[in-house]
């Protein structure tokens, strides 16, 4: 399944991607259409609802969506996603956590040694944003950088998880553009700085349901600015993978429904090109980035008002 959240009156409702790249069935619409029905009962009508509610909350909303989908009354629900104002396809995470050099090719570029354990940062909440956002620049930095992302979503409280056990805990995936200013994380031996910026972490515009997925060590990805391809890997490449990840993280803190891993970025960011190669964002520039099956997350850099 294919969930986003958009927003409508000043909240964020919860859609389903139907089919084709524009149909979007209104789960809260449809509840009020069909709410006399059998099949609406205990349905979930938001995403952390959905994915805090584990595999009956989703093997529920699947078959509303399929009864609903098939009605003759879906014109009632049915929305284009072009009309939506789209939301961050996970509203509310308990944490995100962040891993740096996770890709090797990337490690050599920027000259690092290959981590004996996952090197871990975090974000806050603030810096969550949308599929068509536009993401300020921020006055004090000159040099935001992109980082194509892989994103885990928790589905399972998580604790001591054994790495053959740890993708059972892990609800979906999604993109992410884990956006860096440079001058400020290196300023000093802690990233956090230069990570956690107003918007740094635009994330969809889906949330895609990890049976869909398949394996996420396989998946191809890619970053374009302003349409020419700056990061083009594959997931293949990490360090660590997603398994080593949740079981690693979950010894050292208990993950809860709806927490973000943000997996690292291969390959092709700024900081690792010579330093007369460096051209960093500008406000104007529209950075894509695009991992297999999860379709493509779009934002435009603006100045910082």
């Amino acid at each position: 399944m294919r969930l986003l959240n958009f927003e409508e009156n000043g909240t964020y409702k919860l859609g389903v991607h139907i089919g084709d790249e524009e149909s979007v069935l209104d789960v809260a619409a449809a509840l009020a259409v069909r709410g006399n029905k059998s099949e609406s009962a205990g349905i979930p009508a938001t995403v952390q609802q959905v994915i805090e509610g584990g595999d009956a909350a989703l093997t529920a909303l699947e078959a509303f969506v399929a009864a609903a989908t098939d009605a003759s009354d879906r014109d009632n629900y049915m929305k284009q996603q072009s009309s939506l104002n789209l939301g961050p396809c996970v509203t509310h995470p308990n944490k995100i956590i962040c891993v740096g050099l996770n890709y090797r090719k990337h490690a050599e570029e920027t000259n690092a040694e290959l981590p004996v354990y996952p090197i871990l940062f975090n974000k806050f909440n603030n810096t969550l944003a949308s599929h068509g956002e536009e993401i300020p620049l921020p006055k004090v930095s000159s040099k935001v950088d992109y980082e194509a992302e892989l994103v885990i979503v928790i589905g399972k409280t998580a604790k001591y998880v054994p790495k053959e056990e740890a993708l059972d805990y892990v609800f979906g995936y999604c993109n992410v553009n884990d956006l860096s200013a440079r001058d400020l994380q290196l300023r000093t031996q802690q990233w956090l700085a230069g990570k956690s910026c107003d918007k740094f972490s635009p994330l969809g515009p889906y949330l895609v349901t990890a049976d869909e997925v398949g394996d996420p060590n396989r998946l191809s990805i890619k970053c374009t600015v302003n349409g020419e391809v700056r990061q083009l890997s594959n997931t293949s490449d990490m360090i660590f993978d997603c398994a080593e990840l949740v079981s690693y993280i979950s010894e050292c803190m208990t993950l809860v429904p709806g927490d973000l891993i943000l997996t690292g970025t291969p390959e092709g960011v700024v900081l690792g090109y010579p330093p007369e190669r460096q051209v960093y964002l500008k406000a104007g520039d529209t950075v894509s980035i695009e991992i297999e099956k999860l379709g493509t997350l779009t934002n435009k850099m603006v100045s910082e008002e």
